[in-house]
């Protein structure tokens, strides 16, 4: 059975999948993933809310080497270099997450993407561990 590499950052297995962050109560500050305490106004009640699934690609790379620790996929001759952006959901908050694209003829400045989920590994018993991603919309 496949699980997410990291279940309380989102509502995958949903259909139409959201991140979860959280939003300030006292200057309604949005963080991703959720806080406890606002980065902003250093206030404690944080509520958690879904961000929205579609936003802009406001920068990118390509990933060409595996990552350092504590980055847990696939090494050596099994890795595959991966895009990675930064994403502005729709004027809410900045997400950086892997690009489901790697090519970079086909990244640009200011795309539309979108929320998805992709395999990211296998563990030790075969099962398929996803990751968030975001897509071309």
């Amino acid at each position: 059975m496949a699980r997410a590499l990291a279940p309380e950052i989102s509502t995958w297995p949903d259909q139409k999948p959201q991140l979860i962050g959280s939003r300030c109560g006292q200057c309604e500050f949005v963080t991703f993933p959720a806080q406890d305490c606002c980065p902003k106004c250093g206030r404690a009640g944080m509520a958690e809310v879904l961000l929205p699934r579609t936003g802009t690609l406001v920068a990118w790379t390509v990933q060409g080497f595996p990552p350092g620790a504590p980055y847990a996929g696939p090494v050596g001759k099994e890795f595959v270099p991966f895009g990675v952006g930064l994403v502005e959901l729709d004027g809410v908050v900045r997400v950086e997450g892997r690009l489901t694209e790697s090519d970079s003829a086909a990244i640009e400045f200011g795309q539309s993407v979108e929320l998805t989920m992709i395999p990211f590994a296998t563990d030790a018993d075969g099962e398929e561990i996803y990751t968030f991603a975001f897509a071309p919309a």
